[in-house]
Parts: structure tokens; sequence; C-alpha cells
């Protein structure tokens, strides 16, 4: 049996948002150097602020400005920090209820080791030497044992406030996959394409999953497909991906391989983009020591009679 392949990925993309007017003037705020809370109408102070109450859900603006002093009321040590955490050095996760608040905001607190974190302990907020409306702002809590801050009377209006933030988000993760398909990648690197065949229904999924979907068997028998195959279905690509060189528009099709029942992606080249159509005949594109074709093209075979794949759809 060959070895299960295995391999580092990320995804990452930024969410970009705009703001209302209750997360803008808070997130202003940080940058001001002034934390904001919104109060319900029964009195209650929230920080972070929301724009409805969570009991009442009725829409909440009253802005208030909350101590940057506060108490830790619970907490977990984090003894190895990830990449894009607040700090790089071993730090606890705190929920502190700010002097003024009635809510807990969730930041990290810079303590030298647990025994030095305790529910009920006072904090205040260190400041960011840089900021530029954003959570992170807040560099961190760290410990406190002078006086409780005095809010201050600001109610939210700012010169040049923030409209919107972009949050990145990323993935990390270690992929594998598994007996079937580390088979169907190893055939790939020889220029072959290898499914599976279900022992019940006898159809060849490409790529293979090691089970069949439709009956839920193990599937095992290898079964060589292709190379040519036919466009099912596509779409056109117009706005370009970062970090993939390809000039748009482009298009991106399902292609049921000659003796697959299953139809798998692939990029369609060699033909412009708004000649490719449902039929077309197809062949792979193999670049110099590459381990899976870079794309498909026409093989100048007659279109496939629709009958012929209307179950691959």
């Amino acid at each position: 049996m060959p070895d299960v392949l295995k391999a580092p990925l990320v995804v990452e993309f930024p969410f970009t948002r705009s703001l209302g007017p209750v997360q803008r003037a808070f997130l202003t705020g940080l940058r001001e150097r002034v934390v904001l809370g919104v109060r319900t109408t029964d009195g209650r102070t929230l920080v972070p602020p929301v724009e409805y109450d969570p009991v009442t859900a009725e829409e909440i603006r009253d802005l208030v400005e909350v101590a940057p002093t506060g108490t830790v009321t619970t907490w977990a040590w984090n003894h190895a920090p990830r990449r894009g955490q607040p700090l790089r050095t071993p730090f606890a996760w705190v929920l502190v209820r700010l002097d003024g608040a009635d809510t807990a905001l969730l930041h990290a607190l810079d303590a030298p080791g647990p025994d030095a974190v305790r529910t009920g302990m006072r904090v205040r907020v260190r400041w960011a030497g840089e900021r530029s409306g954003a959570i992170t702002d807040i560099a961190c809590f760290e410990p406190y044992d002078g006086e409780a801050g005095e809010p201050g009377a600001h109610h939210g209006d700012f010169a040049d406030p923030v409209t919107g933030i972009v949050a990145p988000a990323r993935l990390d993760y270690t992929y594998t996959p598994g007996r079937a398909q580390t088979a169907h990648l190893d055939a790939l690197a020889e220029r072959r394409t290898v499914g599976e065949r279900c022992p019940s229904c006898r159809k060849v999924y490409v790529p293979p999953r090691g089970a069949c979907p439709t009956c839920g068997v193990a599937t095992s028998e290898q079964v060589e497909v292709g190379p040519r195959g036919t466009v099912t279905t596509f779409c056109v690509v117009n706005i370009k991906a970062r970090n993939l060189d390809i000039e748009v528009p482009y298009v991106y099709a399902h292609i049921a391989l000659d003796g697959a029942d299953l139809a798998l992606h692939g990029r369609i080249g060699g033909i412009p983009y708004d000649q490719v159509r449902m039929g077309l005949r197809v062949e792979p594109v193999w670049p110099e020591g590459a381990r899976h074709p870079d794309h498909y093209r026409p093989t100048g075979e007659p279109d496939a009679d629709y009958d012929t794949y209307r179950e691959l759809l």
C-alpha cells in the first residue's frame, strides 16, 4: 500500500464590512482611547455595545462612556499563543467587566503566569501605541491595583469616524487525502486518472472517496478513466483571484471523463471563453513536471450527444 499523502493548507480571505452607528462609534472611540457602551431602556450598560437589546430586541443607540479599568469575571490560560493572537508570550484570555458596565468584554491579559490570574482581580486597559479604530487598539489588559477609573461623559460623536473594517479570516490545517485519494493523486503524477468502482451499483467515481456516495459501501476496485471527457456544465469567471495567474474571463467546467460516473472540475483553455459549450469534447493538458493537468482543451471531436451525459449534470 502506498504512503498516504498529507500537506499543510491555508484558507485565507479578508472579510470587509461596513459599520452601523453603534459599532462605528465604539471602534472610533477605541482609536481615541475611549471605551463606549450602550445603555438599554432598563438601565443596563452593554460593553461591547450592540445595536439591539438582546433581551427585548429593541433598537438601542444611547452611547455612554465607561472606565478603562475593570474586574476579571472568568479566565483561561493560553500557554502557546498562535499566529495573529494579541500577545506573543503566554497570556490569559479574560472576560472583563469594565467599571460602569453590566456585561464583560473578552480580551487578553498580560500576566507572568496562571498563578498570577484569578477571578475578581482588578485590571486596566493597555492601549496600543498606534491605533486605527479596531478592537486591537486595546493591546491587552494588565493587572492594576489602583483606584477605579472615572468614566468620562463622551456620547460617541467623533470627527472622522471609522466607517468600515477589514477582518482577515485564516484557517491553517493539515489535509490528509486518505487511501483512495492518495492513489488518485499518485496516478495523476503518472498522467493517469484513476477512480474507484462501487461493488454494488457499479458506478465509477472520480476522484474517489473510498466509499460510494449513493450506496454507502466501501470501494476498493481501481478503474482508469479518460483521459478525454465531455463538458457537462460550466461557468464563466470574470473576477481575478489573488495569487492565481490566469487572465479573466476564463471558463471553469464540470467534465465527465470517459468511463466515469461523476463529473470533476477543470478549467477549459485553448478556446475562446464564449465558444465553450455543453457537450464539448476535451482532453487534459499536462505542464512539464506537473502532478495534475493545468487545464482541458478541445479534442476536435464532434460534440457529445446530450443523452450521453445528461445524468451527470
